[in-house]
């Protein structure tokens, strides 16, 4: 079983697996599958983002954000990170 090492290789292998069921998906419209299965798989790509967005906000809040605040920038470094959830899409 494949146990990935370090942050990177966690995040990129979330993300190739949420690629996966992406393009699951896709086929699965293209074939014109039942609806109720289509939403399962959409379901799971939504999941798979948020988790490796969750992990990635994890390392930068342990990483970045605590060195910035140990150099006396933790209101930017928090203004970073409040501007990506205010973000509207």
């Amino acid at each position: 079983m494949y146990r990935p090492k370090n942050t990177q290789e966690r995040v990129l292998h979330r993300l190739k697996i949420a690629r996966g069921h992406l393009d699951k998906v896709i086929s699965m419209v293209e074939k014109d599958e039942y609806c109720i299965d289509v939403l399962h798989q959409m379901h799971a790509v939504e999941t798979g983002l948020k988790e490796t967005g969750n992990l990635v906000l994890e390392n930068h809040l342990k990483t970045c954000a605590a060195n910035a605040i140990k150099r006396g920038k933790g209101e930017e470094a928090v203004k970073e990170v409040m501007s990506v959830f205010k973000t509207k899409i």
